[in-house]
């Protein structure tokens, strides 16, 4: 008997919903993004959910859009990560945390220590989602004048996740052997200096906290780039991927799992996971009607900000009514602004259509009854097109109750989803396998 493949999900948090009217619509929590309590509400749903994690989003810049649209968004403020995640850990025992962290405005020594940590306090539920951070505006708040190159922030990046996996080796699994009666409490010969020296950084060790529970936290990473599949396929574990649809997503997964091997990575050992917005009704009807009503709630200074944002460049000085004109490369995120220029040319969209789309969410949506939702995971699924999906809740609470208590039952139903956590560690729920020390492989 073949034993279907099992959907990995995650939830992607913002930390609440990405979606930028949802604090707006009836019912939802308002001032969802900055309340511990509400954020331990959700964390505990996802774990009786059966999620894999909690992903983490963040941004290191608020004035990266006009007041007019900053106004009104509920991004303004947030919880950092790798503050907030430690608190959740000590109200769930499985739930992953994932938590986001910038490769080009922090120092490897501080992301191997804060993850470390985590994974530790967590009991191994830790890992790190790697950026290079795309927004020019966050270069402002950390002493530069302009944002670092495209190219040179993901070489400095790849030189970086190294650096913090050296780190996190730094010491033998024996090497803290804590002898009362000698009182010796660390092998020596069991710890290695990592003396790091290299094109970006230098970095000489070891890191001050005891090898991570699972060896490394989990490597998440999302560029969709030349560049940034190239580090994915290298270093990554799971990446959150942004295809639109089957085809796009089976030539993306093909695309990643062929870069792997060519690197003589098992291209098993990854998780292709999407960003997908879900809408539940119990009905198609009501489901398309909850949509209509979260969109019609997106301002459009929101709107067009947001589609600057994703072109690089201030779309507000374009004609509304006209279709988009020609967009030059930024330095912003190429894939964005590719898959936004791709959006507009395919359903010829005019600037104010391309931005009430954007300004809402533009990418992968599934919006039905929770059979019409599963339908399409499973096919995802089983054409290979994802291992999974990283679902994002189009309001708090209502959405992510919905998927749970609707969704998941109908895929663990159908064999797809899991009924109880496979291990103790994200690792062991994700079907990865623990990465040997480099230093001491025995």
């Amino acid at each position: 008997m073949t034993t279907k493949r099992q959907l990995r999900l995650g939830a992607f948090m913002r930390p609440a919903s990405i979606h930028a009217a949802a604090w707006r619509y009836p019912g939802a929590f308002s001032d969802a993004n900055f309340n511990l309590q509400h954020m331990v509400r959700f964390a505990q749903t996802l774990e009786r959910g059966r999620f894999d994690a909690f992903f983490m989003a963040d941004h290191l810049a608020v004035l990266n859009m006009p007041i007019q649209a900053l106004m009104r968004s509920a991004t303004v403020t947030s919880f950092e990560p790798l503050t907030l995640l430690p608190a959740l850990a000590m109200v769930t025992k499985h739930l992953g945390l994932i938590a986001t962290a910038s490769t080009t405005f922090d120092a490897p020594f501080h992301i191997a220590r804060r993850f470390a940590s985590l994974d530790h306090i967590s009991n191994g539920r830790a890992a790190w989602n790697v950026v290079t951070t795309s927004n020019p505006d966050a270069a402002l708040n950390f002493g530069m004048d302009e944002h670092v190159e495209h190219d040179e922030r993901y070489w400095r990046a790849r030189e970086f996740i190294d650096v913090v996996k050296g780190l996190w080796d730094s010491f033998a699994e024996d090497a803290f052997i804590r002898n009362v009666e000698t009182g010796q409490y660390l092998d020596p010969a069991r710890m290695h200096v990592l003396d790091h020296k290299g094109e970006h950084l230098s970095v000489r060790g070891p890191l001050n906290i005891a090898r991570p529970i699972q060896g490394w936290p989990v490597i998440v990473q999302a560029g969709a780039s030349e560049a940034g599949r190239q580090i994915a396929a290298e270093t990554a574990e799971v990446i959150f991927a942004s295809q639109r649809t089957i085809e796009e997503g089976r030539a993306f997964s093909a695309d990643i799992r062929a870069r792997m091997a060519a690197f003589g990575r098992d291209p098993e050992h990854m998780k292709i996971l999407p960003g997908c917005f879900v809408v539940v009704g119990d009905t198609a009807a009501e489901a398309r009607e909850k949509r209509l009503r979260l969109d019609s709630l997106v301002h459009y200074d929101s709107a067009i900000a947001q589609l600057s944002i994703n072109l690089g460049c201030d779309a507000s000085v374009f004609d509304p009514d006209a279709p988009l004109p020609e967009i030059p490369p930024t330095n912003a995120s190429q894939s964005g602004r590719d898959r936004t220029i791709a959006m507009a040319q395919r359903e010829g969209l005019t600037v104010r259509q391309l931005a009430q789309r954007i300004g809402g969410y533009g990418g992968l949506s599934m919006v039905g009854t929770p059979a019409m939702i599963a339908d399409q995971m499973e096919e995802w699924l089983e054409t290979r097109a994802s291992d999974g999906f990283n679902i994002m809740f189009p309001f708090l609470p209502e959405g992510l109750d919905d998927f749970v208590d609707k969704v998941v039952p109908e895929l663990q139903r159908r064999g797809l989803f899991r009924t109880e956590y496979e291990g103790a560690t994200l690792r062991e729920n994700l079907g990865l396998p623990r990465p040997a020390n480099r230093f001491f492989p025995d």
